[in-house]
């Protein structure tokens, strides 16, 4: 079986093919002789009620200083693609939600979309946590400024973030006793009152906040440890912390069975679940990462994986 694979990222010219978990799913599609089409988000468009983009055939080689190879821009209906892959890096803002709706015209002439294009939009990777209180920590999300320190005052150390952040971008750590806490909270809230997620602190973010990659509602059985350096609390890889690859303890395979059927019921074939501690923080469904690590570190082929699944999902899409 051969597929037309397309995909739709960031500019390909600026990844970094070493840790690049869009860039595994490239090089896997293309070993199994699948053919790969490029586009970024400005070169999708509708024209009369049908999905189109302009779209590069793409060939890719694992060379960290020649990776890729692009063709001469088509604009073709993005009902010629069997598969597309969704990994456009957040920020997930207003440009995104319409791309969404540009791939359900696709998902509805038979594409398979990775992720379900209405799951990008509903499945927020901080609030959907809230589906699961059963496997996370004490939490709030408001945009009660009062209501934020009336929690911190009663569970301590606190952790507050955006619902749209990555990479640790904009989490701040609170304390009961902070003379900063108010200016924190406003700044964050700002002048409309923007909605926060706060959860009680987890002290065992010291021995990593762990990434547990989720193929079809399944657990890839090693998860990355993304320890915090020495000088910041926050274990993302983008804000300066080592990941260190472990095997899933009892716990982690606890919430990644409570987590994955919904994943599977809403169309979510890749994700990345984050458990501090035996908690669960949140689940990642627009372009999760730590393929090429936990790759590396453990032997494993997770975007093999991934095909495997998304080639059977595509014989039996309805």
């Amino acid at each position: 079986m051969v597929l037309n694979v397309g995909i739709i990222m960031d500019p390909i010219e600026r990844i970094n093919v070493v840790k690049d978990s869009s860039f595994a799913m490239l090089l896997s599609a293309q070993s199994r002789d699948h053919k790969l089409y490029y586009m970024e988000i400005p070169d999708l468009f509708i024209r009369d009620g049908e999905a189109f983009a302009r779209m590069r055939k793409l060939k890719v080689e694992d060379n960290p200083s020649a990776w890729f190879e692009l063709g001469d821009a088509i604009k073709s209906p993005l009902s010629s693609l069997d598969v597309i892959l969704m990994r456009k890096d957040p920020p997930f803002d207003m440009d995104y939600v319409y791309t969404t709706h540009i791939l359900d015209l696709a998902e509805k002439t038979g594409v398979l979309v990775v992720n379900k294009p209405q799951s990008l939009r509903d499945a927020n990777e901080k609030l959907f946590t809230t589906w699961f209180p059963q496997c996370c920590v004490p939490m709030l999300v408001t945009r009660d400024v009062k209501d934020i320190r009336a929690f911190v005052d009663q569970h301590g150390k606190s952790v507050v973030k955006p619902l749209d952040g990555m990479g640790g971008r904009s989490i701040f750590q609170l304390n009961p006793d902070d003379p900063n806490l108010n200016v924190i909270l406003e700044t964050m809230s700002g002048d409309h009152g923007e909605l926060l997620q706060v959860q009680r602190y987890i002290k065992e973010i010291s021995a990593g906040d762990k990434r547990i990659l989720m193929v079809n509602g399944k657990a890839v059985d090693y998860a990355l440890a993304r320890i915090p350096g020495t000088d910041d609390f926050r274990g993302n890889l983008a804000a300066g912390g080592r990941g260190v690859g472990v095997p899933l303890s009892d716990r982690d395979r606890w919430i990644a069975a409570e987590v994955g059927p919904e994943l599977k019921k809403r169309g979510i074939l890749f994700a990345g679940i984050d458990v501090i501690g035996d908690y669960l923080t949140e689940v990642n469904v627009t372009s999760p990462t730590c393929i090429r690590e936990l790759d590396s570190q453990f032997g494993l082929d997770i975007a093999g994986q991934l095909f495997g699944e998304i080639e059977a999902g595509w014989l039996n899409r309805e």
